[in-house]
């Protein structure tokens, strides 16, 4: 509950304490604080027990902390009937990569050489680039009266 609480924290937090209660209430204040506490995880575990039970034998395996996706997806990734972690283990990512970079190599060198065999005919290089449209002086942008 309170693992991210340094030494120095609580050395604060326990100062700060007597200070507020005082020496003579705070033995009383901690003890309502634990006795509140325990009220509170018995409530829950009670609330736990009850949705267990309204849910039936069918979810007698089912846990609270699998409604958190990190868990769920972790869980059903370790889970062995699926098979993933063979999966996992037998998927090269060099030869994956040096697949795709020889399809890539190779589409590059068929389109540069139909290419260069349909500039040759037309007679120069095919400028392919978009090139921005200058307006005229005299043109005027499309009046919106919506925007305005």
């Amino acid at each position: 509950m309170f693992n991210d609480i340094g030494p120095l924290e609580l050395v604060t937090l326990i100062v700060l304490a007597v200070l507020v209660f005082g020496p003579d209430k705070l033995p009383k204040v901690i003890q309502d604080v634990t006795r509140t506490i325990r009220k509170i995880r018995e409530f829950s575990e009670s609330a736990k027990h009850d949705i267990r039970e309204e849910l039936g034998p069918e979810f007698k395996d089912f846990e609270f902390e699998d409604l958190n996706p990190k868990a769920f997806i972790r869980k059903q990734l370790d889970n062995e009937d699926l098979g993933l972690k063979e999966i996992r283990n037998g998927f090269d990512l060099k030869k994956e990569m040096a697949e795709v970079t020889d399809a890539v190599h190779s589409r590059d060198s068929d389109s540069s050489s139909s290419s260069s065999g349909a500039a040759g005919s037309s007679g120069g290089p095919i400028d392919m680039t978009k090139k921005p449209e200058t307006p005229d002086r005299d043109d005027r942008p499309p009046f919106d009266a919506d925007a305005t």
